[in-house]
């Protein structure tokens, strides 16, 4: 494959048409076959990032077609915490059967796994004759842990177990109540696929990932994947999760963007830069600033408790922001928007 060497401008352009941030994404299927995957997290201050990373680059969609692709027509799964598209399940089933490394990680997982062979054996067992099952619904005398963990409570020694069997191939997400998973036997729920060699399996992720990203940072240089295409782009404004590929290296973004941006959710609230979840701003082809919005479930209000701009950021970006917290509003179903006064002056007019 060949590099290509490209100006900041270009790569700029290049990185946010690549992620279909340019306002051409047309699907929820098609624009997670084109991403390659969504993070799962339960964060949720606006919405969980697997649907906020959607509304980015689609606007106001139907957040119920993420979860019918996913558990009724099957044309995604999720695994490892990240949701692929079924067509990449040959790949990731090579990642399933990687041995075990020499990392301690690694080491303690393979001696859990035979440690609680019993436990190992009732879990196959109940799932084969009364699958699918949530977590709650399995009970044995070697699934509670001695002492209480934080993640996991006393039930600790199951959930490890029903993660590490799900890293492993041998059972799968086979949908979710109310944000529990459902677990089953893989050979249940994942179609047949062939099998592909580990090395090549590597080497077909590593290339579909670039073709996503647009452009990667390689030994300090900016390179652009041979087949990216580089046209103007408009004055699209979005916002960002935390999770967003176009800003989940941070490095990268730096490189691109001279943008330093870091989740400020665990720093103390009195060491707060900007605030505990802020979002980036996108405009066109460059990162405009950060907005911190929070949306209440229980009153239906939509709070924008800040908007930082960048150096440089144009005053007359107010009326794009503006307009994409109208969508951002519309799509969660709030009823009413409400700024702070920590909003700047010169977009303040403009978001009122």
């Amino acid at each position: 494959m060949k590099l290509t060497d490209i100006s900041l401008a270009e790569a700029r352009r290049i990185a946010v048409r690549a992620q279909l941030l340019d306002g051409s994404a047309t699907s929820v299927l098609d624009t997670v076959r084109r991403l390659g995957f969504l993070q799962i997290d339960p964060i949720s201050t606006v919405a969980p990032p697997q649907y906020l990373v959607l509304w980015s680059r689609l606007g106001p969609y139907e957040r119920d077609e993420l979860d019918r692709l996913l558990w009724k027509e099957r044309k995604l799964f999720e695994w490892n915490a990240f949701i692929w598209p079924i067509e990449d399940l040959p790949l990731i089933r090579a990642r399933m059967r990687e041995p075990w490394n020499a990392t301690k990680r690694d080491q303690w997982a393979k001696e859990f796994l035979q440690e609680q062979s019993g436990l190992r054996r009732y879990v196959l067992r109940e799932l084969e004759q009364r699958g699918p099952l949530l977590s709650r619904e399995l009970e044995h005398h070697s699934a509670r842990a001695k002492e209480r963990y934080v993640w996991w409570g006393t039930r600790a020694h199951l959930m490890w177990m029903l993660e590490l069997l799900h890293l492993r191939g041998r059972i799968a997400i086979a949908g979710r109540q109310s944000g529990q998973r459902l677990w089953d036997l893989a050979e249940r729920w994942y179609p047949d696929t062939e099998t592909v060699p580990a090395a090549e399996a590597r080497r077909l992720r590593d290339e579909k990932r670039f073709r996503s990203l647009g452009v990667k940072l390689e030994r300090g240089r900016l390179v652009a994947h041979p087949e990216a295409r580089d046209r103007p782009l408009g004055t699209r404004v979005t916002f960002l999760s935390p999770f967003d590929r176009l800003v989940h290296d941070r490095d990268r973004a730096e490189a691109l963007w001279d943008f330093f941006y870091r989740l400020e959710m665990y720093v103390p609230k009195a060491k707060r830069v900007h605030g505990y979840y802020v979002l980036p701003i996108l405009r066109g082809d460059r990162l405009i600033g950060r907005i911190e919005p929070v949306f209440d479930r229980k009153t239906g209000v939509l709070r924008v408790n800040g908007i930082f701009a960048e150096p440089g950021a144009p005053a007359s970006a107010g009326p794009g922001i503006a307009g994409a917290v109208r969508r951002l509003s519309k799509w969660l179903g709030a009823d009413e928007i409400v700024y702070s006064r920590r909003v700047p002056a010169m977009w303040r007019a403009s978001c009122n």
